[in-house]
């Protein structure tokens, strides 16, 4: 099931972006980073208690509808609530109930959505009596926190939490590929998509931004089942007349979690921009199968070496993909895109490729012969042995001496000596170091 949504909204200057980054700076677990890939940190994955979800920020709703930027930010908040199962309604206790909060108030009634009112800036318990006038929004108990300080947040997300959707396992049918066409507006997923299908049945246009929502259909292809679920197209940032696409990232961002493989559609006539880096950090994320498809390759003039040309050029803008396939389509012509659905079958198989155990470790025993691991202040790190933990995507324990001794640098060799060994063409492979224990020596 796709993670849920919680937005933060309120008028300006109550404490929203304050809340967003003490949450997910301090009181929310957010996916590790991955060097050499860009996120957009208006979204943030996040926990608690064990519950999984999406946590965006919007801008201050403002009265003025004279205002163009004040039009703009309304419009973007209104998206992020039209996207979202929860919101936080946020207001300032200090200033107390303003005509402001009501018209943000009436705004979110007209949702009716599930919303839990935060009230903030009280940093004392002595003052939070000053909650009580916010009950008159009709939204239930005020509860009284202070973002900038950390306190009443754990209240605040034990009651986001209980007005969440329930997970509910979605019907799934074992034996078919999820395929899931993600980048940048008007790179032509659509397109791919009715190509494969051999009929027009997602809407196509030039206009960027025409796919909304996510739209699954179901292939079968030389015996093997497939869904493909085209997605609204990844935007960049910062750009005033994007801004009313700005939610349907999330979207994509739902359906890469409930898919197995995920192709990053790039355009052969702009290149890479630097928002493909943040749509590929966002599948590397949810851990899918991954392959790069440069659309568009019919419009290319080409010598013998174009090709080559454009996967280096794909490999120096993400380094650490290039275990990631690179297939050259065209949606127009249809020129290698059935090619697609092979290349979807066969790294799908290395996703839930899993290996023998006796195998892994002759294999990770080789790698530190051949590289020593390293070692901090006297101490060396000893690998002692390994398992694979589960699979989609291959993911290995590594028990070893101390695990703080171990270095990213390390942990990519050792990802390096296991793809040359197994392949794992198309995957992430996720590698943790666990302490087993210390020998007597240490």
């Amino acid at each position: 099931m796709p993670l849920p949504v919680v937005a933060i909204v309120g008028r300006a200057n109550v404490g929203k972006s304050t809340l967003f980054n003490r949450l997910i700076g301090e009181r929310l677990s957010i996916v590790e980073d991955v060097p050499g890939v860009t996120r957009d940190r208006i979204y943030a994955k996040a926990e608690w208690n064990g519950v999984s979800f999406h946590l965006i920020d919007t801008g201050g709703i403002e009265m003025d509808e004279e205002d163009e930027m004040g039009n703009l930010i309304r419009i973007q908040a209104q998206l992020a609530i039209d996207e979202a199962d929860a919101i936080i309604f946020l207001v300032d206790g200090r200033t107390g109930l303003s005509v402001q909060d009501e018209y943000v108030a009436e705004f979110l009634r007209r949702s009716k959505k599930p919303v839990v009112l935060g009230v903030n800036k009280l940093d004392h318990v002595s003052h939070h009596a000053a909650s009580y006038e916010f009950y008159q929004l009709g939204f239930g108990e005020p509860i009284p926190l202070s973002a900038e300080h950390g306190t009443g947040t754990g209240d605040l997300l034990d009651a986001v939490v209980d007005v969440l959707p329930k997970a509910e396992d979605e019907p799934v049918d074992e034996e078919a590929i999820r395929v899931a066409f993600i980048g940048r507006p008007n790179v032509g997923k659509s397109s791919l998509v009715n190509r494969l299908l051999g009929e027009e049945r997602v809407m196509v246009s030039d206009i960027a931004g025409t796919t909304r929502d996510a739209i699954d259909t179901p292939l079968v292809h030389d015996g093997q089942k497939f869904v493909l679920v085209d997605t609204a197209g990844v935007r960049r940032r910062g750009k005033v007349y994007e801004n009313i696409e700005k939610y349907s990232v999330l979207r994509a961002l739902r359906a890469i979690e409930r898919t197995d493989v995920a192709f990053i559609v790039l355009d052969a006539e702009r290149g890479i921009a630097e928002q493909d880096k943040r749509v590929a950090g966002y599948a590397l994320d949810a851990g899918c199968a991954i392959a790069f498809l440069v659309n568009k390759w019919d419009a290319i003039e080409k010598d013998d070496k174009t090709a080559h040309r454009f996967e280096e050029e794909i490999r120096s803008h993400f380094p650490f993909m290039r275990w990631a396939p690179v297939l050259f389509v065209s949606a127009l012509t249809g020129q290698r895109v059935t090619r697609a659905l092979d290349l979807a079958r066969d790294i799908a198989e290395q996703h839930a490729m899993r290996v023998q155990t006796s195998a892994l470790n002759r294999v990770l025993a080789d790698a530190q012969i051949s590289v020593s691991p390293p070692s901090s202040k006297g101490r060396k790190l000893k690998l002692y042995y390994a398992t694979q933990a589960s699979v989609r995507p291959p993911t290995f324990i590594i028990f070893v001496n101390d695990q703080e001794l171990s270095h990213f640098s390390y942990e990519r060799y050792l990802e390096n000596q296991l793809r040359e060994a197994f392949g794992f063409q198309g995957t992430p492979i996720r590698i943790r170091m666990r302490t087993r224990g210390q020998d007597a020596d240490d």
